[in-house]
């Protein structure tokens, strides 16, 4: 059985109508992290919740970071959890700049 440690869980509001989002999400993590990823999970809530964990940390939570993260801050964090020594190229360069 996979680890649940390297696997990335959405948690998104379905009242909100955030499925696209998350999935979207989902999809660019995916094609980022390819095999250094256990998987990516969606899961249905409510209370306007939107929150991204990698295995039990939480890397981002809607209502305490502020809305939702911008595509190039998230791959940076799931990257230092997942694989510290990946580079995300341009998305890496764009930070420092």
């Amino acid at each position: 059985m996979a680890s649940t440690e390297g696997t990335v869980t959405i948690r998104y509001c379905t009242d909100c109508r955030w499925l696209l989002r998350a999935q979207w999400y989902a999809g660019e993590l995916l094609q980022t992290f390819g095999d250094a990823l256990a998987g990516v999970l969606l899961v249905p809530a409510h209370g306007a919740i939107f929150r991204i964990e990698v295995g039990e940390e939480t890397v981002w939570n809607r209502k305490t970071d502020g809305g939702f993260p911008d595509i190039g801050d998230l791959k940076r964090r799931v990257r230092d959890l997942v694989a510290p020594g990946l580079s995300l190229g341009h998305t890496d360069r764009a930070a420092e700049g």
